[in-house]
């Protein structure tokens, strides 16, 4: 049976889950062992704090009521990211790729969620020392957890304006590593946006093409076909992106392409939705202030949304190595 994106299959709604959570009392994974939250401590002087010399993910878990379980999504994908992305920081992961996921796993049982959650593991330079370089400083890690609704809307369409500011380059900071201080991107386009009225900022590229959304990667569909910008236009590869591209075409049958996004062709769009761990699946309604296709959100967004959320909740048995079960 289809489960419906907005549905309850939850053991308490998002809601209920985030208004009950004592952050205070949450169990977090900080340097080696599972401590308190009130126990960890970083200091004034970390090196991470200064100069964003951190990367990290996030991770959902959706909870089964059929399975009884919270269901993490794809996280050995996740964890392989952030091996990536702390190689790029010359920094290393201080467990094996089993290993972060077993851990990941005991962090959510020790907390005990029942609702969905939102998983957020950090590498960082955690040497409390002045100096703008990356060797010598000590790597420290983290993994923390949390009950999570919506990041955006998903049901209603989002209202995107295109950004003044522009996506950076690889050339300036490595654009397919999650870094730390490469969010302040995300966070001017994403504020500009929400002080003039919008939901949501959409980025180009310095050549003038469309990159991504603040921090989601972006479609859009022309006359049945789904197109995406190319992994070389300064793009997160993402893991949600990945994925949706793999449901379009081996579930839905229909073709996807890769290629460089003008501005203008957003307009023109039949649809036009974003992506990511947090947005899941967002369609768009408008862009610049002009309709996206009918002004609602479209079929295409819709049945694939529909089996986005049959996925990552475990209905759909091709795909259930993708949610790693805490029971």
């Amino acid at each position: 049976m289809a489960v419906q994106p907005g549905a309850r299959q939850r053991g308490v709604s998002a809601e209920e889950a985030i208004a009950d959570y004592d952050q205070a009392r949450a169990t977090v994974y900080f340097d080696g062992e599972f401590r308190d939250y009130q126990q960890c401590r970083i200091g004034p002087m970390t090196h991470a704090l200064h100069y964003g010399t951190g990367c990290f993910e996030g991770i959902r878990g959706y909870w089964s009521e059929a399975q009884g379980a919270v269901l993490l999504f794809r996280v050995p994908e996740h964890y392989q990211r952030l091996q990536q992305s702390a190689h790029v920081l010359r920094m290393d992961l201080p467990h094996t790729l089993d290993q972060l996921t077993a851990l990941t796993v005991e962090l959510c049982r020790r907390n005990r969620f029942r609702s969905d959650v939102y998983v957020r593991p950090l590498v960082y330079k955690g040497g409390e020392e002045v100096g703008v370089r990356l060797q010598g400083i000590r790597d420290s890690f983290l993994i923390y957890a949390e009950p999570f609704g919506a990041y955006v809307d998903i049901e209603r369409g989002l209202r995107c304006m295109v950004s003044s500011w522009r996506r950076i380059e690889d050339t300036m900071a490595p654009a397919r590593a999650k870094i730390t201080g490469s969010y302040i991107n995300a966070a001017l386009a994403k504020s500009e946006a929400l002080e003039r009225g919008f939901d949501e900022a959409i980025l180009l590229t310095a050549a003038g093409r469309v990159a991504e959304g603040s921090a989601e990667n972006l479609f859009l569909v022309r006359r049945g076909t789904l197109i995406t910008p190319a992994v070389s236009e300064s793009i997160l590869e993402g893991i949600t992106r990945a994925t949706l591209l793999q449901l379009w075409t081996e579930d839905l049958g229909l073709p996807a392409v890769e290629r460089p996004v003008d501005r203008s062709e957003l307009y023109v769009a039949d649809e036009v939705f974003l992506c990511g761990t947090g947005a899941q699946l967002s369609p768009v309604v408008e862009v610049d202030g002009r309709r996206v296709g009918t002004g609602r959100v479209g079929p295409f967004s819709a049945r694939l949304q529909q089996l986005y959320f049959d996925v990552v909740r475990g209905a759909v048995p091709k795909y259930e190595e993708w949610c790693t079960p805490v029971r």
